[in-house]
């Protein structure tokens, strides 16, 4: 999947191509919209808590930090072991299961308090007014819909496609 990114400047805009979209097969579910605060967007789909925030880089990094620490602290347990007690294989593999988890839960619980590193370049836009829409869609669609939208929308400034997007969001 990639991302694609328009800045339009009326919600008439944004729902005239929302429309479009939802007419050419692109699922409402993969259309998010970002605007001010104070701008009423009525039934145009808004980004969720994934797309406006960093939470999903962040656990993502979490995961590879918590599983290396699991991965650390098992192996010290099974080779010096406390006192009386042996360690196999699978207490190494539940301290890299408790690591991966715990630290996707915690740096999670950071990144949902930080702004969408990516949509942060959009902040000055976004707070003049403008309306900031994301398109997910597979890469093989990404130049039909770029095409669709800027044909019929030339007021649609085309801002550039993510490389990746999890598929989870």
């Amino acid at each position: 999947m990639r991302r694609i990114y328009f800045l339009l400047p009326t919600v008439t805009s944004a729902r005239s191509i929302v429309e479009e979209l939802l007419l050419n097969h692109v699922d409402e579910h993969h259309i998010h919209v970002v605007a001010r605060d104070n701008t009423p967007l009525g039934d145009l789909p808004q980004a969720g808590v994934a797309q406006r925030t960093d939470i999903i880089p962040a656990m993502e990094r979490g995961i590879a930090a918590g599983g290396l620490v699991g991965l650390l602290a098992g192996l010290i347990g099974v080779t010096f072991p406390p006192a009386g007690l042996v360690f196999g294989g699978g207490a190494l593999l539940g301290t890299i299961a408790f690591g991966t988890g715990f630290g996707a839960w915690m740096a999670g619980m950071v990144g949902v308090g930080m702004p969408s590193s990516r949509i942060e370049q959009f902040q000055q836009a976004i707070a003049n007014g403008e309306l900031l829409m994301m398109i997910d869609v597979p890469a093989a669609r990404v130049e039909e819909v770029e095409s669709l939208v800027t044909r019929h929308h030339a007021e649609a400034e085309l801002e550039g496609v993510d490389p990746n997007i999890p598929l989870f969001p």
